[in-house]
């Protein structure tokens, strides 16, 4: 029984260090209110989740020196053309980076080189200091969440079924299927496991 006792406090010693060690995420719930937040673009404009109440809503973790958001972006990517085809339709497209400070695609800078570079034509929005990252969830660039016109989360997961252009069988979209889920009133498949690389979060 002594023994036991003595092993109380190393346990909960263990469990804090990995929660202080920013390895626990929040994980928010497909069928749940998507939480509201405020972040700032890279040319210091604020932009809130509630701005766009009414509209769908798609959130891209990014990073813009991560090898998958760099092959997702080019000439042979699929997010070279998507954000620009849905959001024609009237869906509103964010990139969110939560590298901190010191980390691969942090700053203002590298991400309005990137965004002009990839030719994206939606906001990239920092959040250095991970909090709406780890709001979320977020685990990968990217990671994508699709929240409906009444900021219900209906996606979480990985942008498609192709890692790097690389399937088996044929590809499927996740982001487009999620999308066009919402118009018929069903998502079949609203979890899926993100891939890529590892959001740079400050430990």
């Amino acid at each position: 029984m002594l023994g036991v006792l003595r092993l109380v406090p190393v346990v909960a010693a263990l469990a804090l260090a990995t929660l202080a060690g920013g390895i626990a995420h929040a994980d928010v719930t497909v069928g749940a209110k998507a939480p509201d937040f405020t972040l700032t673009t890279t040319d210091g404009k604020t932009v809130s989740l509630h701005d766009y109440a009414g509209k769908t809503v798609v959130l891209e973790w990014f990073n813009p020196d991560c090898p998958f958001v760099k092959f997702a972006h080019g000439d042979k990517g699929p997010l070279a053309s998507q954000p620009k085809r849905v959001t024609s339709d009237g869906v509103v497209w964010l990139a969110i980076n939560s590298s901190a400070p010191g980390k691969q695609g942090n700053g203002a800078e590298r991400n309005i080189k990137a965004a002009k570079d990839y030719g994206m034509n939606y906001p990239v929005l920092l959040d250095a200091d991970g909090k709406v990252g780890k709001l979320y969830g977020a685990k990968t660039t990217p990671h994508m969440y699709v929240i409906d016109k009444e900021g219900v989360l209906r996606y979480n997961g990985a942008l498609d079924n192709a890692p790097l252009g690389k399937a088996d069988g044929g590809t499927v979209n996740f982001v487009d299927a999620a999308i066009k889920g919402l118009a018929s009133g069903k998502v079949e498949r609203a979890q899926t496991e993100a891939y890529g690389c590892s959001v740079k979060y400050d430990s």
